[in-house]
């Protein structure tokens, strides 16, 4: 029978955890110096599920950046990832919509197709052969123990896992893999992911790289890591397409405005920047920062005993200000879908042609080019 760690050992394994998010943290550091001197050396990889519309949250955790890394110079790949919707449910919902939506939020914050990739994992057949091949150099408990799938389980209530879902972490690697990024916009919670896939691209090439002897079949992903602060959802659990506790991107004024009405403050009229003691007044407050109001204790000091009515009307000036060129820009996108169809196939017909010479070398390298 297998015995719980004990304190020291967990102690040791929270030091050992702490060392290696430094590491990261430094590493990170200088590849983001790095990009403003060689930014060619560099291909972006990041991926979102169309599981539902894009919401602030998405905004200020990863889609602000987009645009930034593309116009660095960076290769940029937005992976909309269809097959994931389908790891932990049973359909897929509206998901025509939803992928073109998020196109046209890509867009409209400023990714250029022109400069940027943005594909759909379902049309890229030869990215997905690669799980194949890379479910056999991971083992099962390896896969249990990756942080999202333990998490998953945890939360179906005794509800079976699904194979996909068992195998997500290897469906991800095959993501990041398939076109040699060597970048992964991540926050520190998806470091584990990261790791393994260059414990996959490691384990391959130790295993058939001899095949392929002037040099390795993949490139090592790194992460460059995010800071952005966590927003809550208007309920003041975490933000969720899922829970309806989100402010969508494509949300109009008075949309945003009723939105915002609901979201759970306290009873103090004095309004204070305080997270640990008022997680719901202090994630206002950093909303309506993010968007240009000022430092959130400025902002507190500003409204002072006007109460929670008064903060909520500060954050739906400051989020419907910030984001009307965005929203502006995203509804001319959404009403013409032709363009939207036209920038996918594009970004689709690029990822096949990569995903196909990434499967070419796999197979030399396994001695399968027959």
């Amino acid at each position: 029978m297998t015995q719980p760690p004990s304190m020291a050992e967990e102690a040791l394994a929270n030091s050992a955890d702490d060392a290696s998010l430094a590491r990261s943290k430094a590493r990170s550091a200088e590849i983001e110096a790095d990009i403003a001197v060689n930014p060619g050396r560099y291909r972006m990889l990041t991926g979102v599920r169309p599981t539902g519309n894009m919401h602030l949250g998405h905004y200020f955790g990863t889609m602000h950046s987009w645009a930034t890394i593309q116009d660095a110079g960076v290769d940029t790949w937005i992976l909309v990832a269809d097959y994931q919707v389908i790891t932990d449910r049973d359909a897929v919902g509206p998901i025509r919509e939803r992928v073109l939506s998020l196109v046209a939020d890509a867009l409209a914050v400023g990714v250029d197709p022109q400069r940027s990739t943005i594909f759909t994992h379902s049309a890229v057949p030869a990215q997905n052969q690669l799980m194949l091949p890379f479910l056999s150099l991971v083992t099962e408990a390896e896969l249990h123990r990756n942080p999202t799938v333990k998490s998953e389980l945890e939360a179906t209530d005794g509800r079976a896992m699904s194979g996909l879902l068992l195998t997500y972490p290897v469906h991800q690697a095959a993501d990041i893999l398939f076109c040699q990024a060597n970048l992964v916009p991540v926050g520190k919670d998806q470091l584990p992911h990261l790791e393994q896939a260059r414990l996959i691209a490691q384990r391959f090439d130790k295993r058939y790289g001899r095949a392929v002897k002037e040099h390795p079949v993949f490139r090592r992903p790194e992460a460059l890591l995010s800071e952005a602060p966590l927003l809550l959802g208007l309920d003041g659990e975490k933000m969720s397409k899922s829970r309806g506790n989100t402010i969508e991107l494509r949300m109009s004024a008075d949309e945003t405005a009723k939105a915002l009405k609901k979201a759970k403050t306290d009873s103090d009229r004095v309004i204070t920047y305080d997270p640990a003691a008022r997680p719901e007044v202090s994630n206002l407050l950093m909303l309506a920062s993010l968007c240009g109001a000022g430092a959130p204790e400025e902002i507190a000091d500003r409204i002072g005993d006007g109460g929670a009515g008064t903060l909520k009307k500060v954050a739906t000036e400051a989020v419907n200000e910030f984001f009307a060129p965005i929203r502006a820009r995203r509804a001319e996108l959404a009403a013409d879908e032709d363009h939207l169809l036209q920038v996918l196939r594009g970004g689709n017909e690029r990822a096949n042609e990569v995903a196909e010479r990434t499967l070419a070398d796999v197979r030399t390298a396994m001695h399968m080019d027959y």
